[in-house]
């Protein structure tokens, strides 16, 4: 069967299962909507968890930059790897005692203040739609290769299938959809990992594979064969890396703390029944995480070799049909400067013939490896299914901020559930044209967008949860001042070196030659140190708050 026949049949039975989820499971009330009634297993939330903190980045863009980068590209790794243990441990069960929809609700709560409210609702629209950003241009990475349309248009099908399952089903849509969505995205990651394992070590196992002697070459190892032609080209090794110790260390440390004040994710630990529960579904969703964590660097340097032996210093006429259909997207680009028809593809921007999207490494990954058409249309919905179920948890959480954090408990506290939940609703709709406008004009390639949402994040929110559960004494003026100063912080640092605003600069401009990436972590030492000044400078709590905090602190 033709590949095209075999890609519609993928994403149209996928899309089926979750469009009729999502009628089976339509909400009835907010607290369905906002947290699917509190009542959902802890293996079903861990998938569901696990589906959405893997998002396009995980699965399309992870691999790819470290196919790139090299050891450079670990930081993702580790980071969004250690975050969730950061999350699961030190914070999630507080936050489920604690028993709000959502952050900025446990903010405006714990610090008395609707102020308080109000600024973790800016911030947790802020850092949401930077992250929407790169899911809606994941959506449309895919859409544009494997249904042969435009980016653009590939934006607008993922808009309109989110939107559908978003608004019906709220939280409790979303979350067995995302279930759904888990067992798809890793059966079509790892089919393709094991069979190019098999293919080039006879192991297959990917983990153990891509660490492992190439099958038929005498003892050469992989990894030592991708070094090899690493240098020929003029590339830096890839087992070593170019980043400065300081930035690497601050990049992962961003992502880490950033997962733990990422709204989203934590949202899902409200889903539960129950304290322990929360505690159960964050040790299920890490063991469905490590699942794919673990094989991307595998891919990663499967994709990097086939693709390397299958360009470089090939007669651009006779290359493989993937190649051409792939250029059709504008994610990879060929110019034949010297006009001899080979591709010259090296480190030397002078000389390189050959542009290439770190974004398409894993998605073309099947068809520079030769594999059966039905495997490449198994990794068309997946991805789908990455990209999506990341972006409805988000659309859940602007469309809650909005509703329930903005207008219920700050412009009209008198507002009844049903209006309640069509501002919730409306909301949702408004949010997905606007990201549907970032992912077509997004700021980066998919994981460089996320990077930033988790540097937001940390900026933001994490030192103010932190504080809120561990320090009676931390009141709502100095949470206040330490979210402002750092969110301002971050976003000035981000939009002067991503955008080119406020005069722009280059890499070499950086400060201490902090990356933008890496940034979210000076700006959260920032943040705590100016929120500790400000509230040893302005009264406590109230008994009433540092009571409640006991409390949350206590276990069940």
């Amino acid at each position: 069967m033709e590949l095209q026949y075999w890609i519609w049949i993928a994403v149209g039975i996928s899309f089926s299962l979750y469009i009729g989820i999502a009628i089976w499971s339509r909400a009835s009330s907010t607290k369905e909507f906002y947290v699917a009634g509190g009542g959902v297993h802890p293996i079903a939330n861990g998938m569901a968890t696990a589906a959405d903190w893997m998002s396009a980045a995980s699965f399309i863009s992870m691999a790819g930059i470290i196919s790139f980068n090299g050891y450079d590209g670990s930081v993702y790794l580790m980071g969004w790897t250690g975050g969730y243990v950061l999350l699961a441990l030190l914070l999630a069960p507080y936050l489920r005692k604690f028993g709000k929809f959502t952050v900025p609700d446990f903010i405006g709560d714990r610090y008395y203040s609707n102020y308080a409210r109000g600024v973790a609702v800016f911030c947790a629209l802020i850092v949401s739609f930077t992250y929407i950003a790169g899911q809606m241009r994941g959506v449309g990475v895919v859409f544009s290769r494997y249904l042969e349309v435009d980016i653009t248009t590939g934006v607008v099908i993922g808009m309109c299938i989110v939107l559908f399952y978003a608004v019906l089903g709220g939280m409790k849509g979303i979350t067995y959809t995302q279930v759904a969505q888990y067992c798809v995205l890793i059966f079509a990651f790892m089919v393709p990992a094991v069979f190019i394992s098999i293919i080039m070590t006879g192991n297959a196992i990917p983990q153990i594979g891509f660490g492992s002697a190439i099958s038929g070459s005498d003892g050469v190892y992989l990894l030592d064969k991708l070094d090899g032609l690493h240098q020929e080209l003029g590339f830096h090794e890839y087992t070593t890396g170019s980043k400065s110790t300081l930035d690497v260390f601050l990049i992962t440390l961003a992502l880490m703390v950033g997962t733990a004040g990422l709204p989203h994710v934590i949202v899902r630990f409200f889903t539960v029944k129950k304290v322990s529960d929360a505690r159960k579904s964050a040790g299920w969703a890490l063991l469905f995480i490590a699942i794919l964590y673990t094989t991307a660097p595998a891919i990663a340097v499967f994709s990097r070799t086939n693709l390397i032996e299958t360009v470089s210093n090939k007669e651009y006429a006779n290359l493989p049909g993937w190649f051409e259909k792939w250029q059709t997207t504008g994610l990879i680009k060929f110019e034949d400067k010297n006009q001899d028809g080979l591709i010259q593809y090296v480190a030397d921007p002078k000389i390189n013939e050959l542009t290439v999207d770190a974004d398409i490494m894993v998605l073309a990954n099947p068809e520079i490896a030769k594999l059966p058409n039905w495997v490449i249309a198994l990794m068309a919905a997946g991805a789908l299914a990455a990209a999506l179920s990341t972006a409805a948890g988000l659309l859940l959480v602007i469309s809650a901020s909005v509703s329930h954090d903005l207008i219920k408990k700050i412009i009209n506290p008198a507002v009844s559930e049903k209006n309640e939940l069509i501002a919730a609703r409306l909301s949702a709709f408004g949010a997905v044209l606007l990201a549907g406008y970032f992912g077509v004009n997004p700021p980066g390639f998919v994981a460089a967008t996320v990077a930033l949402a988790f540097g937001l994040a940390a900026a933001s929110f994490f030192p103010a949860i932190v504080m809120g559960i561990f320090s009676k004494r931390m009141n709502k003026e100095g949470a206040i001042s330490g979210m402002v100063v750092g969110i301002l912080f971050m976003l000035f640092y981000m939009t002067k070196f991503k955008f080119g605003w406020f005069g722009g600069g280059t890499n070499e401009d950086w400060w201490f030659g902090i990356s933008p990436e890496g940034f979210g972590s000076f700006a959260m030492l920032v943040n705590f140190v100016v929120s500790i000044i400000v509230s040893k400078l302005t009264p406590p709590p109230g008994e009433e708050i540092q009571s409640l905090i006991e409390n949350i602190r206590k276990p069940n």
